[in-house]
């Protein structure tokens, strides 16, 4: 399967290492010339230098990982970030990680069976994963500067569905997760402009999800919204009461979800 092909897991078809690209530059062109001191509501305690420091950090480590071909969980998490000592030099530092990236995707074949810590276990879950760490914190960036970010619709709906579809994984470092089961309760996703749904079924040991499951198939609550809107929903960016949603059926079960559903 090679990056342009659909996801193992996804709908869209999305070539997520040219988009890490593309994401970068749209994160570095929000920051230069920003006050790297600003204030980050989305991310409480961060500053905007904090933000690169953290997606830069994320994408160089990321290529460690791909270039070390890595069977299991690491042990370490040192990596030569290269940091420059003066935050007035950061954001060209974060153009440079997106060039550390692109040279470790060019040296890893995307169907390289490697240890990942969600479900795909490929080289092209790290690809995926920085996609959506440099996407989601360009929107931080935005939101920080008081502008409204767009994410395109195919990269939304992906989006979507990887948050979703390794959240049952991330308990070992987003413990709250584990609290997320219940007696057969089901959330439904629906994306009201166009392709896009997904079901949440709680069960006693867990939980799991259904991708494009079948208008048959009820839920006890359901959240309809764009995709774009959808992918800040997941994340915490918008609250699930925002006017740009529509609810149905159970609203503390929304309310459970969201208060664990957090990595």
């Amino acid at each position: 399967m090679s990056s342009l092909d659909r996801p193992a897991y996804g709908h869209a078809p999305v070539d997520h290492r040219a988009e890490i690209a593309v994401e970068t530059a749209r994160f570095v062109a929000a920051v230069t010339d920003a006050d790297l001191t600003t204030a980050v509501p989305s991310c409480p305690g961060w500053t905007l230098a904090d933000l690169v420091k953290h997606t830069g950090s994320v994408q160089r480590w990321f290529s460690s990982l791909l270039h070390a071909r890595i069977q299991e969980p690491p042990r370490k998490r040192e990596v030569d970030l290269r940091l420059p000592e003066r935050q007035e030099e950061y954001v060209d530092w974060l153009t440079d990680s997106a060039t550390v990236a692109a040279e470790a995707f060019a040296a890893t074949d995307p169907d390289l069976p490697m240890w990942a810590w969600g479900v795909d276990q490929h080289a092209r879950f790290w690809a995926r994963r920085m996609l959506f760490e440099t996407l989601l914190h360009r929107v931080d960036a935005e939101m920080a500067l008081g502008r409204r970010p767009t994410v395109g619709r195919s990269l939304a709906v992906d989006g979507v569905d990887e948050f979703l579809v390794n959240l049952p994984f991330a308990a070992p470092f987003a413990p709250q997760v584990a609290k997320l089961r219940g007696p057969d309760k089901a959330i439904r996703f629906h994306a009201s402009d166009g392709e896009g749904n997904w079901l949440v079924r709680l069960r006693s040991d867990g939980f799991g999800i259904d991708v494009n499951p079948g208008a048959a198939e009820t839920a006890d609550a359901t959240v309809h919204g764009t995709a774009a809107d959808l992918l800040l929903l997941v994340y915490g960016r918008l609250h699930h009461d925002a006017a740009v949603f529509a609810r149905d059926g159970d609203n503390d079960l929304l309310i459970y979800w969201f208060a664990n559903s957090a990595f």
